[in-house]
C-alpha cells in the first residue's frame, strides 16, 4: 500500500515496491495524491512503470539550454535557432518541469504568443508554428537521446494556429532606390565620427544588391567564401543550400561588379557579417526609407520575379533559385499585372 500523509499545506504520497526505486510526490489535495499512488502501483503491477523522477526534477529551461549547446550548432540555420531558444528561455514556459508540460500548457503558450502581452508584441501563426516545432523536437530529443521520460509529446496533442498567407511583397523601382540610398555607407566628419544618414556597416549594401540580383537566400549569401566565387566565369558555387543540394548561381553584370569591388576578409568569407547584424541594419534602413512591411526574404521573391522575365525556361529559373518543385517556385514568382498586360499587347 502507498503511504499518504499531510505535511503542512500539502499531501505527500510515497510508493515502495521492490524492485522499483522509491517513488514520492507532493500534491495540493489528498485525492490527487491517492490517484497518483494508484496509477504508479498499477503501472508497477502491469510491468509498464517508468521512473519519472528526471522529468519531475528537470525544467524545460534545462532542456532548452542543453539543446542549444549540443543540437543547434550542428543544424543549418543553427544560429537563428539559438536566438529563438534564447527568447524561449525568457518565457514563463521555461520554468515548468518537463512532467508538467501538457497540451493545455502549450495551448496557453500559443494563445499568449498570438495575443501578445506587456513584454512582447503579438506574433503571426507561422512564427508560433516554428516555435512549436522547435519545442516538439526538443522534447523528442530529450526522450530518445537523453533518457528524459516524456510520456506524450504535448505539442502533438494541441491545435496549431493557421499559417500565414504566402507573402507577395514586391519592391518598386522607387522603393529600391530609397532602400539602397539608406544602405550607402554613412559619411564621416573631419574627426572621423559618423554623420546622420546611411548605414554604418559596409557589408549590408553589397549583401542586399547580391540578394536582389541572384535570388540567393540570406544564409547562402552569408556562407559564401572567396574560394567559391568565380568572377571570370561569373558564377558562385553553393555547396550546402537549404534543400541539401549544391548548385552554381550565375552572376549578373551588376552582381559580378559588386563582388569585384569588395575587400577580402582574412577568414575567407565574402561577407564577414552575422545574420543578426544584417537583420537589424536592414530593418533600420527600411524604417529610414519609409518602407513598410518589407522583410529581407522578400528580396528573394523580388529577384525570382525579375529573373522569370529574363529566363523563359522554368528549368533554368529553378536551377538559379534552387527550388525543387514548380509549386514552391510559384510561391516566389509574383508577376505584376501591368507587366503581363504589356506582354499581351
Amino acid at each position: 500500500m502507498a503511504g499518504i500523509w499531510k505535511r503542512g499545506k500539502y499531501w505527500r504520497a510515497e510508493v515502495r515496491r521492490k524492485p522499483h526505486p522509491l517513488q514520492t510526490c507532493t500534491f495540493d489535495t489528498r485525492a490527487e495524491a491517492e490517484a497518483w499512488a494508484r496509477r504508479i502501483e498499477s503501472e508497477m503491477d502491469r510491468g509498464g512503470f517508468v521512473d519519472r523522477k528526471d522529468a519531475e526534477m528537470t525544467s524545460f529551461d534545462d532542456l532548452l539550454k542543453r539543446y542549444a549547446e549540443e543540437i543547434s550548432p550542428k543544424k543549418k540555420g543553427g544560429d537563428g535557432e539559438i536566438l529563438r531558444i534564447r527568447k524561449l528561455r525568457k518565457d514563463k514556459l521555461a520554468a515548468y518541469k518537463v512532467s508538467e508540460l501538457t497540451s493545455k500548457v502549450m495551448s496557453d503558450y500559443r494563445d499568449r504568443r498570438l495575443a501578445g502581452d506587456p513584454k512582447s508584441k503579438p506574433v503571426t501563426g507561422s512564427t508560433v508554428n516554428r516555435e512549436l516545432t522547435l519545442i516538439g523536437h526538443v522534447l523528442t530529443v530529450a526522450l530518445k537521446d537523453w533518457g528524459i521520460p516524456v510520456e506524450v509529446n504535448p505539442v502533438s496533442k494541441m491545435r496549431r494556429p493557421k499559417e500565414n498567407r504566402a507573402r507577395s511583397r514586391r519592391l518598386s523601382v522607387d522603393e529600391e532606390k530609397r532602400l539602397l540610398t539608406e544602405l550607402a555607407p554613412s559619411p564621416r566628419d573631419g574627426s572621423g565620427r559618423f554623420e546622420p544618414g546611411g548605414c554604418r556597416n559596409q557589408w549590408v549594401l553589397p549583401v542586399v544588391i547580391i540578394a536582389i540580383e541572384t535570388a540567393m537566400r540570406r544564409s547562402e549569401i552569408l556562407a559564401l567564401r572567396w574560394d567559391d566565387v568565380f568572377l571570370d566565369d561569373r558564377y558562385v558555387r553553393l555547396h550546402d543550400s537549404k534543400n541539401g543540394e549544391p548548385r552554381d548561381v550565375p552572376l549578373s553584370t551588376t552582381a559580378a561588379a559588386t563582388l569585384s569591388t569588395l575587400s577580402r576578409a582574412l577568414d575567407g568569407r565574402v561577407f564577414p557579417i552575422t545574420g543578426e547584424a544584417l537583420k537589424k541594419a536592414f530593418t533600420r534602413a527600411c524604417e529610414r526609407a519609409n518602407l513598410e512591411n518589407l522583410h529581407f526574404h522578400d528580396l528573394r521573391h523580388e529577384a525570382t520575379s525579375r529573373l522569370a522575365t529574363r529566363l523563359g525556361n522554368i528549368l533554368e529559373l529553378s536551377a538559379v533559385t534552387g527550388h525543387k518543385t514548380v509549386q514552391m517556385l510559384k510561391r516566389y514568382y509574383h508577376p505584376r499585372a501591368t507587366d503581363l498586360a504589356r506582354k499581351l499587347g
